[in-house]
């Protein structure tokens, strides 16, 4: 990729003239200077075109679809390693199986995302061949570590996949997690160095006012936003990736021909979602630092993000976010069947729903709408009389922590259908929970709508700490509580693993495409800040496609990509049931159904 860029024409007569006059060192220029030309000036024929093909479409979708597949295969590895190490720590077999069928159903996705790895580089060579010379030449050592790195966790992909049984027992299981816990390190890093690429055409680094690069590529790596988005892509891979597979194990449910096998991919799918979940609830916090970041490197990219013409689309967001709370309560509500003593907790259900559905109509109220001047009229103004104080941070920040702690409520209640608590401090450590549950629901309102609405912006900012805060302690301290309560607690019954509903299946469902379609829309949003920039205030893009999309083309191309993506999941599904014979624990899960 780099070696070919070097290869590459100049676009256009002055660009090559710039570029030849500073590949000759002047005595009084830095030697910097000598070696690396300014942006280039582009025009509408700078880029080559192909009849009847879009180019920004085709870029567009081809680097979604590869970094749909790119995040599930860097999610993936990390929980499987988990999985095998409490396989190997409980001497469990079904989790060993399970982390096996994980990284088989890896596999394939792994060679497609390679196959659009490759793709996504031949399309920006052909449609943007400048921009392309223009970062391989500021990343090439970048590059070419990145190709290594490939080779590297490709070899040890395929070793810790087909090593797997051979790999087995003694001191050899060991040396399978060592290689998986090299593989996620090769992931980690490839993901890291990709994110610099991006971060730097939307925050660049190590340039002049001419865009020159100066020669620091450490510095042009570790730009303003290269850790905020390499913190917010890692977590939010592990609960894409959950979404995935949890979606795999529901396609394995609704086709399973006997008890054992619905029962196996029952276990898989909850464990999944559990997977998913878990990541889903800090991935709004890790959203806000982002977006702060943002602001605090470019106040108008802040604006432009979430008071200009990107704002309504985090109202879909917001729609998609409360699809994928919604979907995976229900999962967990589902979930309750499984025991014979979830009696005891189903009438709470009701509700949590009620606080979920009134945190969810909050978190998407807009704070102003497109109105013509007749409904202006009507209306009185750009706000809503009553509605319009819920469509500031405030509420919607008041809202999102009570989403995530009713949330884990659910969980919780889950986790206790099934269990007889036995140490004597029962009725103390209940109430201790229900106190802190209730003083800290009180906290967050109050900070939420006190701080939020009679206070000055500063605060009104400064507020959202201590809220995320209070929800941390609650869940921390809950999860200790519990702990202690339910250590050496006894069942009421066995699980009854596969007594599940087909219709959560589909809620699991619901989670993969509500993931993948926010990811797709989120994907096109931070693209987007940069406007008519390749490079942001540095490299313009001169491009006929140097414009924003309206809302309905964007929400066009993001399901077409959303549906492509899906299919080809649909057939790696399909590759995995059809590529060897089944994984399912037979002899254990007959016992459980005994």
């Amino acid at each position: 990729m780099f070696m070919l860029s070097a290869f590459m024409p100049a676009a256009n007569a002055s660009e090559a003239a710039a570029t030849a006059s500073t590949a000759v060192p002047d005595a009084a220029a830095p030697a910097t200077k000598a070696i690396f030309p300014p942006a280039p000036k582009l025009t509408e024929a700078d880029y080559p075109s192909i009849k009847g093909v879009n180019a920004r479409v085709v870029v567009w979708l081809v680097a979604q679809l590869h970094l749909w597949f790119g995040a599930f295969v860097v999610a993936v590895p990390m929980f499987v390693f988990i999985i095998e190490a409490i396989g190997m720590a409980t001497r469990e077999q079904r989790y060993d199986k399970m982390a096996y069928e994980f990284i088989k159903v890896t596999i394939t996705a792994y060679s497609l995302t390679a196959l659009l790895g490759g793709l996504l580089s031949f399309c920006l060579i052909l449609f943007y061949p400048d921009l392309f010379q223009y970062l391989a030449l500021i990343f090439k050592e970048s590059m070419f570590a990145y190709a290594l790195l490939f080779f590297a966790e490709s070899a040890v992909l395929y070793i810790y996949y087909y090593g797997w049984h051979w790999l087995q027992g003694g001191n050899k299981k060991w040396v399978h997690l060592t290689l998986g816990l090299l593989l996620n390190a090769f992931g980690l890093l490839l993901m890291f160095l990709a994110n610099a690429w991006t971060t730097f055409m939307m925050s660049p680094a190590a340039l002049d006012a001419a865009g020159v690069f100066n020669g620091d590529t450490w510095a042009a790596i570790h730009n303003f936003l290269w850790n905020p988005i390499n913190l917010h892509r890692t977590v939010a891979n592990v609960a894409y990736g959950g979404s995935i597979v949890g979606a795999y194990a529901a396609f394995k449910f609704l086709s399973a021909k006997n008890k054992e096998e619905r029962a196996h991919y029952d276990w898989m799918g909850y464990n999944a979602n559990f997977i998913a979940i878990g990541a889903l609830l800090p991935l709004p916090f890790a959203g806000y630092y982002l977006t702060a970041e943002m602001y605090a490197y470019s106040q108008q990219m802040g604006i432009t993000l979430m008071g200009g013409v990107f704002a309504w689309i985090f109202i879909i967001q917001a729609v998609l976010i409360g699809a994928l709370f919604l979907s995976a309560n229900y999962y967990l509500w589902c979930g309750m069947g499984r025991s014979e003593g979830a009696h005891r907790y189903n009438h709470w259900i009701k509700y949590i729903a009620v606080v979920l559905v009134v945190s969810f109509l909050v978190w998407f109220t807009p704070h102003t709408l497109v109105l013509t001047n007749s409904e202006l009229k009507d209306l009185g103004g750009p706000y809503h009389k009553y509605l319009g104080v819920l469509g500031i941070m405030p509420a919607k920040n008041t809202a999102v922590n009570f989403l995530i702690l009713f949330t884990y409520l659910s969980f919780m209640f889950y986790r206790r259908s099934n269990k007889f608590v036995t140490v004597s401090w029962a009725k103390v450590g209940n109430a201790a929970q229900v106190a802190l549950f209730v003083a800290g629901s009180i906290n967050i309102t109050i900070l939420g709508v006190y701080h939020g609405y009679f206070t000055n912006t500063v605060i009104k900012i400064a507020a959202s700490i201590p809220q995320v805060l209070t929800t941390l302690v609650i869940i921390i301290v809950s999860v200790i509580i519990d702990a202690l309560m339910y250590k050496g607690a006894k069942d009421v019954a066995p699980l009854r693993w596969g007594r599940m509903p087909p219709r959560s299946q589909y809620a699991l469902f619901l989670l993969a495409v509500s993931f993948t379609w926010l990811m797709g829309l989120m994907g096109y949003v931070r693209s987007g800040i940069r406007q008519h920039w390749h490079v942001y205030n540095m490299f313009r893009d001169g491009s006929p496609d140097a414009f924003t999309p309206g809302l309905d083309y964007v929400a066009n191309i993001v399901s077409i990509g959303t549906i492509i993506f899906m299919a080809m999941v649909i057939f790696v599904f399909w590759l995995s049931t059809v590529s060897g014979k089944h994984v399912v624990s037979k002899g254990y899960w007959k016992e459980q159904q005994a």
